[in-house]
């Protein structure tokens, strides 16, 4: 049998006199990060999608991750992340837990012999981030790294016999510490341990000590579920990750090249009751030195956000409203495997209408999540796929030529995670109230737009009736999509639709107030609605 981990490894990291300054290194004076577009590459998706550079079931080659970087180069994207797939084992040559003793380690506990070939790649001495770095820099971005703080992917499998799932997911510290889990069979990490912050930050500062980067992002949404809130207080939980922020703050700063900062991002939720139960407080956040804020839906674009909140609590840090690859997902197609569900892809109007909504209300800029799962991935028959529309990033950080483009709002009925504003069920004598935030275009709202409901169930010969902001709107037999849309899956149809069309004058910058009215019908539930006006 392998010895067992070295515990001490990583609980000494939890000392502060190795974090502090190096006293020679001044540091400089503090100012707002200049970007406008970020951009997350999670690594996985080089093998898991099919692209211009990747053929289905193709192993790994260094020239693939070279040309996920490629592909950002000159689109408008300035900052390029790299996550080394889940956080729990590295994807770099580590020595706080070597890949080698890693599968030295399954094979002995599982009795399996792993299969991986960025593994492989990396036990034949290669190095992800030395590829990547170099990369970047060659095609003029700017190299983060992004590590997932406790993701739960494939940690349900952490006691499965001859395990051959996710190897890059669960670890041997994970494994042999069950007592230190949220839930005991296979839940993340409970952070109010100290030796569950101690294993992510060990390898955040081995990164940090060996490679040069410009930035490290701390990644609370892969996945926001830290405490068990019934076992601490808001202000334990804010002191604990202020603590942890702190660490990581004064590891850039020591770490740094004298007169440079490394920028500390974090990647939280875009809503105050969420980031609460996190231990995120934005402004201890950014007093421990988080320098930009990207917020994030975890899986969606979504323009409902709580970021003109969160820009009155922080107003000195950049922040940055992410969008993904999809606004919602419809029904699970496989009894098993991830992303095997039917997605509704989010539109170029969508991107550039969330863009000038989230610039509107004070956001620096925009970030990217899971951009690239416009591609084939996962198990078959989930198309259509399409290759994923790099051209929005040209415009993504520029708020004037988004103030001139056609709106697209919308809600949308998701899961995973978030505030779930939909599904609204819809029967006669019970209105439905709905919020939408909207910022006027420039110059002024000046066409008639089009409010639609999309419904679970067909509406047949349903009457309804619908307001905005007091206003009754006129029924609009026009029911199509207000722009062209190269996506199809999970669209509305002329029996679920119903449309109405939106006076221009009805419209105001800010809360705009829907209500939809059934007065005779069958009740069904309101899975999607948006308003699409020039």
């Amino acid at each position: 049998m392998s010895a067992p981990i070295n515990r001490r490894r990583f609980i000494r990291t939890i000392g502060t006199s190795a974090l502090l300054a190096h006293p020679a290194l001044a540091q400089p004076e503090r100012r707002k990060a200049p970007f406008r577009v970020l951009f997350s590459n999670d690594t996985t998706n080089i093998l898991s999608c099919t692209s211009p550079y990747h053929e289905k079931r193709e192993p790994f080659r260094p020239e693939m991750l070279e040309a996920t970087v490629d592909e950002t180069a000159g689109t408008g994207v300035e900052v390029h992340m790299l996550q080394p797939a889940h956080g729990w084992v590295p994807w770099w040559p580590s020595k706080v837990y070597p890949l080698e003793e890693h599968h030295r380690w399954w094979r002995e506990h599982y009795g399996v012999e792993l299969r991986n070939t960025v593994h492989e790649y990396i036990l034949g001495g290669g190095d992800l981030f030395d590829v990547f770095i170099k990369r970047c820099r060659l095609r003029g971005l700017t190299p983060f790294i992004s590590l997932r703080l406790n993701d739960q992917h494939h940690l349900t499998y952490v006691d499965t016999s001859k395990n051959t799932r996710g190897p890059h997911a669960i670890c041997r510290f994970y494994v042999e510490h069950p007592e230190y889990r949220l839930d005991p069979k296979r839940g993340p990490h409970n952070w109010a341990i100290p030796e569950a912050r101690a294993y992510k930050f060990a390898f955040i500062r081995e990164i940090c000590e060996n490679y040069d980067i410009d930035g490290f992002e701390l990644d609370f949404m892969r996945h926001p579920n830290f405490f068990r809130l019934d076992e601490t207080t808001r202000g334990q939980r804010v002191e604990i990750m202020a603590g942890f922020i702190t660490q990581v703050r004064q590891l850039l700063d020591r770490t740094a090249a004298p007169g440079r900062r490394r920028w500390l991002c974090a990647r939280i939720p875009c809503y105050l009751a969420d980031c609460e139960d996190i231990g995120i407080d934005l402004p201890a956040a950014v007093s421990a030195g988080v320098d930009m804020l990207n917020l994030s839906a975890s899986y969606f674009t979504e323009q409902q956000s709580d970021l003109p909140k969160m820009r009155k609590l922080a107003p000195d840090a950049a922040m940055y409203l992410e969008m993904t690859h999809c606004i919602t997902t419809g029904q699970r197609l496989t009894k098993s495997g991830g992303d095997n569900f039917i997605f509704r892809r989010t539109t170029d109007e969508q991107f550039y209408t969330t863009a000038h909504l989230a610039h509107a209300r004070g956001a620096d800029g925009v970030s990217a999540f899971n951009f690239v799962y416009y591609r084939e991935h996962g198990s078959e028959g989930r198309g259509p796929f399409n290759e994923p529309p790099f051209h929005v990033f040209r415009h993504l950080g520029d708020p004037e030529w988004l103030a001139r483009q056609p709106q697209h709002y919308f809600i949308s009925d998701r899961s995973f995670f978030g505030q779930r504003v939909l599904p609204k069920r819809l029967e006669p004598g019970k209105p439905v109230a709905l919020t939408l935030d909207m910022a006027p275009p420039a110059g002024g709202w000046k066409r008639p737009g089009k409010l639609r409901i999309q419904s679970r169930e067909p509406l047949g010969e349903s009457r309804l009736v619908a307001k905005l902001n007091g206003t009754d709107l006129e029924p609009n037999r026009d029911t199509s999509e207000p722009y062209p849309n190269p996506y199809s899956p999970m669209l509305g149809t002329a029996e679920t639709l119903r449309a109405w069309t939106v006076p221009p004058s009805a419209l105001k910058d800010g809360s705009n107030q829907i209500e939809v009215s059934m007065t005779d019908g069958n009740p069904t539930d309101i899975i999607f609605v948006d308003v699409a006006v020039n």
